[in-house]
């Protein structure tokens, strides 16, 4: 079983490589929109749920008027991210339990599940290092759309 600071390391590197990608919306909707990085700053934090900024970039992408190309890729960038954040909103939203000697035992997670009559909440999974792994793979997964949004930003000469 990972130790708790482990997994608090891990944790927060997951938090940190999203939130430094996911601020690249910004320059990606101020090209979409064809405005300034001031206008697309205000648009961004707005919307204030990484769900409603992905939308709007898949919508801005979807227009008639966006080139085809870009289309693809921004939509590209969108679809990696949104396969990334399940597991990241897994490991933000939930409550870590530590057995005594500091290391983790479970995580619980604090999202209601409405099954025709029933109600379920606080599903219980094993925090193990498996599942250490998976998030390591989700760290690279969300850094390499990061590179990759930085590729394209660098091409369109956008300065961000």
């Amino acid at each position: 079983m990972p130790a708790m600071q482990e997994v608090l390391q891990l944790v927060g590197r997951l938090n940190y490589v999203w939130t430094n990608t996911e601020s690249l919306f910004i320059y990606l909707i101020a090209h979409l929109m064809g405005t300034s990085k001031e206008a697309a700053i205000v648009v961004f934090l707005t919307l204030n749920t990484t769900r409603a900024r992905l939308d709007l970039i898949e919508r801005l992408a979807k227009l008639p008027s966006t080139n085809a190309d870009d289309r693809s890729k921004v939509l590209g960038f969108a679809k990696r991210l949104g396969r990334e954040a399940r597991l990241r909103n897994k490991y933000n939203h939930c409550i870590y339990s530590f057995d005594a000697a500091g290391s983790v035992a479970s995580t619980q997670l604090m999202r209601i599940a409405d099954i025709n009559d029933d109600l379920r909440y606080g599903k219980t999974e094993a925090l193990d290092d498996a599942e250490m792994a998976r998030i390591e793979e989700t760290i690279h997964a969300i850094g390499a759309v990061n590179k990759d949004i930085w590729s394209f930003l660098h091409l369109h000469h956008i300065q961000a």
